[in-house]
């Protein structure tokens, strides 16, 4: 509980103090309050997420620890779809199911653990430890690019040229609806301009108020998020369109394009489980309802080398899965 005379300090820090536990340090509550951990049982009761908020007076607060876990990733020898890799940088394809950092409920099989395997004693270390530098992440069922750091110097100039969206990202997507300047609920939204060839989709992002594990646009506490996109192929009840992203919040393009009313096929969490038109012959019906993840594939990376100042650029194909949607899209609308 905090006292009255916490008002007007940071939450996290009145939790620190307040908590004076070993292992909850303001920086681990600060994570807690930012993973949705931290529930206030006092009027107004409710979730809270923004670590700096003031607090207002006396107040109840629930925080919930998660389980103990495995403290290091092990490696593990899985396969991976190296496009590029040298001293310093790997450039992996990743799969779709793949989960790019251990985190509960998949603390095996990841990403990093298949790089701890892959890279061996080929990491030099990011911030004193032997492991890969993460610097960007895409959602487990996500296909396409991710650079990796192998060294700390790496690490250090991707994640200068991310946090100065200096990188060249493109995304395909496959959405319900035709998305076009022609759309007049689209054109209307405050958060949409247009550009030469392009929809430009402005808004804040955060977390979702009414449920934490969604993403919502124009929270509050949101940081600001850019993605254009624009039309490459018009397949019956769906659409093709390639995005590029101009910053990277969580789920920007799933939360952008469900706010503009063409969520992605296959996306369970933000496509409110759309049902293919009666009009569709079975075969593609059954196509397009089984899909079975967000159809969304990270195409294009582009960035300079952080230490040669090389300028590198790499394409990945649509995978199998998405690939065969789109064909047989694409084959009815030529019938």
């Amino acid at each position: 509980m905090l006292p009255a005379e916490t008002k007007g300090a940071r939450l996290d820090k009145a939790l620190t103090d307040a908590a004076a536990r070993p292992g909850l340090s303001r920086s681990r509550i600060r994570m807690l309050i930012e993973a949705g951990e931290v529930e206030r049982l006092s009027e107004p009761c409710g979730t809270v997420t923004d670590a700096s908020a003031k607090v207002k007076g006396a107040a109840t607060f629930r925080l919930t620890l998660p389980p103990p876990v495995e403290a290091e990733p092990q490696p593990e020898d899985i396969p991976l779809s190296v496009v590029f890799e040298d001293a310093h940088l790997i450039v992996v394809d990743k799969p779709a199911g793949m989960v790019v950092h251990p985190a509960p409920g998949a603390w095996t099989g990841t990403l990093v653990n298949a790089l701890l395997a892959h890279c061996g004693d080929t990491l030099s270390g990011i911030g004193g430890e032997r492991r890969p530098g993460i610097v960007h992440r895409i959602d487990k069922d996500t296909s396409g690019l991710l650079v990796v750091a192998k060294s700390d110097a790496a690490h250090q100039g991707l994640a200068a040229q991310f946090a100065a969206h200096d990188l060249e990202r493109s995304y395909a997507a496959l959405v319900w609806g035709r998305p076009d300047r022609s759309n007049a609920r689209m054109a209307g939204l405050p958060a949409v301009s247009f550009e030469p060839g392009w929809v430009r989709v402005e808004t804040t992002i955060g977390r979702s108020r009414s449920d934490r594990k969604k993403m919502a646009v124009n929270v509050s506490d949101g940081r600001g998020a850019v993605t254009r996109f624009h039309r490459i192929d018009d397949l019956g009840p769906c659409s093709l369109v390639e995005c590029r992203l101009e910053t990277g919040r969580t789920h920007q393009i799933r939360v952008h394009l469900t706010h503009l009313g063409f969520p992605l096929v296959g996306d369970q969490t933000y496509g409110r489980q759309r049902t293919p038109p009666a009009s569709l012959d079975e075969e593609t019906r059954a196509a397009l309802a089984g899909f079975p993840r967000q159809a969304l594939h990270a195409k294009t990376l582009g960035f300079v080398h952080p230490i040669n100042g090389e300028n590198l650029q790499f394409t990945s194909e649509l995978p199998g899965d998405l690939s065969q949607l789109v064909e047989v899209l694409r084959r009815i609308k030529s019938t």
